[in-house]
């Protein structure tokens, strides 16, 4: 692992890092940042995936989640979002497909499948990374994340309830089998046989039984994503019937930018914050 950066930031330190994946074949940069805390205290971690286009950067950038880090002791992982480098394939001219677009699959079709394995890198590869250079108390783990984001922290908490203790999302993704966005991505990474699309899909994981505690939502009512692309209705009506308690906020005049996200990454650190530290 190689420090790329490391900055202070209300009462912390913001580290920017790089290594080699196993998991792509690729080098890859992610940001962590760690509050002041005792020499041999041991920290709950909570990751935060990113959306479509998006790198590490740009919630490190935009989240404003430092504050609220600090304030409750926990340590935030920023991944980027799919493998990167010139030898990686691309489709240069889809923003939502490709570099910038990695959905948290392992890819199976070519030519994708070499270095596309984002479900493997999230799953395994970067937890085990991190726990071994950062305070992180392995016990406590949550996630979260942004639209495509959104999708992969609900179906890696449901494919994972025993790993993850808290589970939330911003504007997620949340039937990707059932939208263009999703139809795109999963069609060219995993093939026309949708049966095996099924466990990167929130909604059909709850369908066929997967099941974690709780959820938490926040989705902007002027997000111009929504009626096509998120769909939060479809998350709604599958918890009710699965007896998840979900909670999920409509909020009146916000759209799908970091404006939103940020608004309500407070909330959704402090009530990660109370499960991880129950």
């Amino acid at each position: 692992m190689e420090t790329l950066s490391q900055t202070r930031s209300h009462g912390g330190t913001q580290w920017v890092c790089s290594h080699a994946s196993e998991a792509t074949g690729t080098t890859m940069t992610f940001a962590v940042f760690v509050p002041d805390h005792e020499p041999d205290e041991r920290l709950p971690v909570l990751t935060y995936l990113s959306g479509l286009t998006c790198t590490h950067a740009n919630v490190m950038e935009k989240g404003e989640y430092r504050a609220a880090c600090a304030e409750h002791g926990i340590i935030l992982v920023a991944p980027d979002t799919s493998p990167r480098g010139d030898d990686v394939p691309d489709a240069e001219d889809e923003y939502d497909f490709g570099k910038g677009a990695g959905f948290y699959v392992n890819a199976t079709e070519e030519p994708w499948a070499q270095h596309y394995q984002m479900r493997s890198y999230i799953e395994d590869e970067l937890p085990s990374l991190i726990a071994a250079n950062f305070p992180i108390d392995i016990a406590r783990q949550g996630i979260t994340g942004h639209s495509m984001g959104g999708h992969g922290a609900l179906t890696i908490a449901l494919r994972n309830p025993d790993r993850f203790r808290s589970v939330s999302a911003f504007a997620p993704i949340v039937a990707p089998s059932q939208v263009p966005w999703g139809e795109k991505a999963l069609g060219r990474y995993l093939g026309e046989d949708k049966a095996a699309w099924r466990e990167y899909d929130a909604v059909t994981l709850i369908e066929d039984g997967e099941r974690v505690h709780e959820i938490l939502v926040d989705q902007g009512l002027a997000d111009n994503f929504l009626e096509e692309q998120l769909q939060t209705h479809r998350l709604k009506d599958v918890c009710s019937s699965a007896g998840i308690s979900a909670e999920i906020r409509m909020q009146e005049g916000y759209d799908h930018s970091y404006f939103f996200i940020s608004t309500f990454m407070a909330d959704h650190i402090a009530w990660h914050a109370e499960r991880l530290k129950a």
